[in-house]
């Protein structure tokens, strides 16, 4: 499958760089690309790209909002955030918004590339650099109570929580998000959160990786119930 991409960015020498790249992907096409924020929505509707790789700060509407507007409008196209800021807390929030994955551009080209395979995959994607302070992050005082009441972690060993690890059983068995969110009674995107958490937990950035982290532990067969 070719991998349709439209890259949204304010600055044309940028725009003309990641063409170049793109260009050398067998598996990956340009089909369009935007100068500004209401640009790339329409040029999203119009092209309907397999992956929008939207920069987070041109003219215009900014990436957060643009993001949740086409994940009401266009849910099938994962939208890719290519930005300077490697702030964790707009991680969270360009994930809350419905984004798939975060990028920084400093990235090197096997990075950029791999991070659109993952999201056109229907994996999420969190830049390497991130995700030891997404995890110290997501990883902070949680309520009391016993083990496993309120989501928090057992013990260092298996540091995941109930609820992450039933996201993980299920993303195992190869179900999709729709399939994970259905079987649990979670919204897609509190699924896509969960898999966001589970990756910077683990420092994995695709869902094979993922997977294989946990098997080679043993922490699919663990009970937490």
């Amino acid at each position: 499958m070719t991998i349709s991409v439209v890259i949204a960015d304010d600055h044309g020498v940028l725009r003309a760089a990641l063409r170049a790249l793109l260009k050398g992907e067998p598996d990956i096409e340009v089909s369009g690309e935007a100068a500004d924020g209401l640009e790339a929505v329409r040029r999203a509707q119009e092209l309907k790209p397999n992956v929008l790789l939207l920069d987070m700060s041109m003219p215009g509407p900014g990436g957060i909002e643009i993001t949740r507007q086409l994940q009401k409008t266009l849910p099938e196209t994962r939208i890719l955030i290519l930005t300077v800021n490697e702030d964790e807390r707009l991680v969270r929030e360009v994930l809350r918004a419905g984004a798939a994955g975060y990028i920084i551009k400093r990235a090197f080209d096997s990075e950029l590339t791999n991070a659109i395979r993952a999201v056109a995959q229907g994996n999420l994607y969190i830049h390497p650099a991130l995700t030891r302070a997404f995890l110290k992050d997501q990883s902070g005082p949680q309520p009391p109570g016993p083990p496993g009441a309120t989501g928090e972690a057992e013990d260092e060993e298996h540091p995941l929580t109930r609820r992450e690890t039933e996201v993980l059983q299920l993303i195992a068995k190869g179900y999709t998000n729709r399939q994970v969110a259905d079987a649990l009674s979670l919204s897609v995107r509190t699924v896509e959160t969960h898999r966001a958490n589970l990756m910077g937990k683990l420092g994995v950035t695709s869902r094979v990786a993922l997977v294989r982290f946990a098997k080679e532990r043993g922490w699919l067969d663990k009970d937490k119930s």
